[in-house]
């Protein structure tokens, strides 16, 4: 069984010792990579165990079948949570690096007095921390540093659920050029940006749910992008794993 450990902390002071920090983590550049963004908030039971299903039984075992490397915000809750579990549970070795601003962390043997701070999810295996003292600090942050990972391999970003820094976390993907793949029925900012792509398909104006007040006004950046598509969290297990795979490998 593998050893569970507190992830390696490693600071990031500006963009450019990160090429150093990455050298640092012992993870060879040039390795497709899986962003995470999102949360996993204001979800009923049923939506919240479909959501824990599509880590352990999507996500997890896609990174360990293609020898992925995931980036998410490492913190210890919400999907940072989930894949760290489900990782742990099934015993993988795959890289799994969060990324958060250094003055929001409480690490063990450096508590954080702030009153949003969070502890970082014990079971990733590496922990970058970078500058910045407010949550959404790390969105580029986790941008940059999937692509330094990856660089002429592919990559994708899959967002679940979120709140209002996940806009942010998707246009970052979206600006670095990377395809990011919405999990509609998700629930919040995944479900307001499926609705908008369904209704960029079908050619409809931007009316009915999409004038919902929690519309950000990135959304017509995001959706005509050509970069951003969505699955269903209903879907079976196979299928959802069969759609990131071909989206990965495009």
């Amino acid at each position: 069984m593998l050893k569970t450990t507190q992830p390696k902390v490693y600071r990031v002071e500006d963009q450019t010792t990160l090429s150093t920090v990455i050298a640092e983590l012992g993870i060879k550049a040039g390795r497709s990579t899986l962003v995470l963004v999102g949360g996993a908030s204001k979800l009923d039971e049923v939506a919240f165990a479909r959501v824990r299903s599509l880590f352990s039984d999507v996500l997890v075992p896609l990174a360990a079948e293609q020898n992925l490397t995931v980036v998410d915000g490492g913190t210890d809750a919400g999907i940072m949570k989930m894949v760290g579990e489900a990782r742990d549970a099934a015993q993988h070795s795959f890289p799994l690096i969060g990324v958060a601003p250094s003055g929001l962390v409480s690490l063990p043997t450096a508590p954080s007095t702030h009153p949003d701070a969070a502890d970082i999810e014990r079971h990733h295996t590496h922990c970058i921390l970078i500058p910045g003292d407010e949550w959404g600090d790390e969105s580029p942050w986790i941008a940059r540093i999937a692509s330094a990972i990856a660089q002429d391999k592919p990559s994708i970003a899959v967002l679940v659920n979120g709140g209002q820094v996940t806009w942010t976390d998707a246009q970052c993907n979206i600006e670095a050029g990377r395809r990011v793949v919405v999990v509609g029925g998700s629930g919040r900012t995944a479900d307001i940006l499926a609705r908008a792509l369904n209704s960029a398909s079908s050619n409809e104006q931007s009316s009915g749910s999409l004038n919902d007040s929690q519309v950000d006004e990135r959304t017509p950046f995001l959706v005509n992008s050509g970069l951003m598509s969505s699955v269903d969290l209903n879907s079976s297990s196979e299928v959802l794993k069969r759609s990131l795979s071909e989206l990965l490998s495009q």
